[in-house]
């Protein structure tokens, strides 16, 4: 009969509902702001699809819906699992692997924020100590220069406390980070007044 199913005969697992133009601008959207971030855009794309849609799919499918190559996907589903946003599943008597979405912004940011942005701050203090090593080996450097300096690796301190604290707590405060330049601020009001 037509439109059923023969006995014998699987369903095509890799056959997909066409993106809706609604869910095309969103997955592009999310794209934009992962780039935005620094990232690959296709990342956000990958990722965006499997979230929209709720459901696990293999690499040909992401490849067909969102028009990448099997090698890009590849790279992209890779890094994506790497830092725990897309994981990978199969389905029991399965042998094909299946991508899904993690749901869990919480869990899924501060991943990534471990992964990526800590080992970032970590450069900049490092870079920043250095600045200041050189500084004061230097001996001509300006005290204006010097405090600015200092406000600068306060800040990039500031800024890992933060992350630290939100990695264990999942709450981001950044009033210190902020903090750091109200004395700048205050001074260029007064100058003002």
């Amino acid at each position: 009969m037509k439109g059923h199913l023969v006995a014998n005969e699987p369903p095509d697992r890799d056959k997909v509902a066409p993106l809706a133009r609604w869910e095309a601008i969103a997955i592009d959207a999310v794209g934009n702001v992962i780039e935005f971030w620094g990232f690959k855009r296709n990342q956000g794309r990958v990722w965006a699809f499997l979230y929209l849609r709720g459901e696990a799919f293999s690499a040909s499918a992401i490849e067909k819906q969102l028009q990448l190559s099997k090698g890009g996907v590849s790279m992209l589903l890779r890094d994506l699992e790497r830092w725990g946003v897309v994981r990978r599943v199969r389905a029991p008597g399965q042998s094909a692997w299946r991508y899904q979405a993690e749901t869990e912004f919480v869990k899924m940011v501060t991943r990534v924020i471990e992964e990526r942005e800590t080992q970032f701050i970590g450069r900049v203090r490092a870079d920043l100590a250095e600045a200041s090593r050189l500084a004061d080996e230097a001996g001509d450097v300006l005290s204006a220069q010097v405090a600015r300096l200092e406000k600068m690796a306060a800040l990039a301190d500031h800024t890992d406390r933060a992350l630290k604290l939100f990695l264990r707590t999942a709450r981001l405060d950044a009033s210190a980070m902020f903090g750091i330049f109200k004395e700048g601020l205050e001074d260029a009001l007064r100058g003002r007044g």
